[in-house]
């Protein structure tokens, strides 16, 4: 059985997201999907909320599980059987950083491989930051992400904006 990871943090769920799980899915028997911890990110949804949009978005999707991560990539693989960690790629930029993401894991346990995906042409500019302004500034983001998805978001960054107009900050 042929099981992939694909790690994200997911703050939201875009297209482009969706695109990668698809297609990846394709690929493995199973195709876990981690909702991940980045200690390097702010996100404005908590885990628990952003686990529950992946669940919610992904439901249909049969050879799919939706979990949380809050440990290294490899060593959830290990503890999962994933042979595999799925990663898309937009641009030479995310290249850049994912090749050294890879020769890094590969350092930490080099059973654990990696594939790349390059994202359809149409969503090579999305990322979940551009979203998430979008949002903070009212601007419509059903275009980019599931509708599953689209009254949290603008619920989230109406509070957000509220909250810090309120403290007097300016976003």
């Amino acid at each position: 059985m042929k099981i992939g990871y694909y790690p994200g943090t997911f703050d939201p769920i875009t297209y482009g997201h969706l695109d990668i799980i698809h297609r990846g899915a394709k690929l493995f028997d199973k195709l876990y999907v981690a909702v991940s911890l980045n200690p390097s990110k702010k996100p404005l949804f908590t885990a628990k909320e952003r686990f529950d949009q992946v669940n919610r978005v992904l439901a249909d999707v049969e050879n799919i599980e939706v979990i949380k991560s809050d440990i290294l990539t490899v060593e959830h693989c290990q503890k999962l059987g994933a042979s595999h960690v799925l990663r898309g790629l937009r641009a030479v930029t995310d290249y850049d950083y994912e090749f050294q993401l890879t020769n890094f894991n590969r350092q930490i346990n080099e059973d654990i491989d990696t594939v790349f995906l390059m994202t359809d042409s149409k969503y090579s500019y999305l990322s979940s930051s551009s979203v998430r302004e979008l949002a903070l500034f009212n601007g419509d983001v059903s275009p980019f992400v599931p509708d599953e998805i689209v009254e949290d978001i603008q619920e989230k960054a109406s509070k957000k904006t509220r909250k810090n107009n309120l403290n007097g900050k300016i976003i």
